[in-house]
């Protein structure tokens, strides 16, 4: 008998609410105020620049000024052309005598540089003429004369357009090249009927040879010579 009323007693107890309906519903009204100032404090933190966009007024705000190097030009009076950002500008002309910048007078004209094997092209020429200038001229006194030779400019002569020859500080001035034989084995062989390769001056009067070389491709290279050929640039 004791222990069906411990039971009876038991059930009466567990089917006693813990709350009324109007706590639950506080306690649940206040988790919900709790979870939304909590995502309100989350937005406040997010910076700026990862915050999504705004509607409305707040859309025309202020925005951050552009950099003066980003910023438009400013508009040309009539008639005029626009100016060039700075940095998208041409860049400067070379000196007039293309020397300091490698560019070729304007009168010449490039050539296609398609390798072709036979050392007819400044491409193929270039690094050759370039890692043997010690053999560009020579001087050799012969019969009571200075002879100044430039042998081996024309025996690579086919890759070049023009070759200019000053003397003693003397401007340079071109040394006609014999024609480039496109239709024999070796287009740069130096024939009889392409005259000899020197010029002739008073014994022991060359000092000083400039050349100035011109290849197909328009680049150009200078450079001064002792009596004795070497390269003194």
């Amino acid at each position: 008998m004791f222990e069906f009323l411990a039971f009876v007693v038991a059930v009466i107890v567990q089917s006693v609410p813990v709350g009324d309906s109007g706590a639950g519903t506080q306690v649940a009204g206040d988790q919900d105020t709790m979870v939304t100032a909590q995502a309100e404090a989350e937005v406040a933190a997010t910076p700026m620049f990862l915050a999504p966009a705004q509607s409305g007024d707040q859309s025309q705000a202020e925005q951050p000024a552009t950099p003066s190097f980003l910023g438009s030009a400013p508009a040309a009076p009539a008639g005029e052309p626009a100016p060039a950002t700075a940095f998208l500008g041409s860049a400067a002309s070379g000196t007039a005598s293309g020397a300091a910048s490698g560019a070729a007078p304007a009168a010449l004209q490039a050539e296609p540089q398609v390798p072709s094997g036979r050392f007819t092209t400044a491409v193929e020429v270039k690094p050759i003429l370039s890692m043997t200038k010690a053999n560009w001229i020579s001087v050799r006194e012969f019969n009571g004369e200075d002879l100044l030779y430039v042998t081996h400019l024309w025996s690579w002569r086919c890759g070049l357009l023009e070759v200019k020859v000053g003397v003693n500080g003397d401007s340079p001035q071109p040394w006609p090249l014999p024609p480039c034989h496109l239709n024999d084995p070796t287009p740069n062989a130096i024939k009889e009927s392409d005259g000899l390769p020197y010029r002739n001056f008073g014994l022991g009067q060359v000092a000083l040879v400039e050349v100035h070389v011109t290849y197909d491709d328009l680049s150009t290279e200078n450079v001064k010579f002792n009596r004795q050929g070497l390269p003194l640039q």
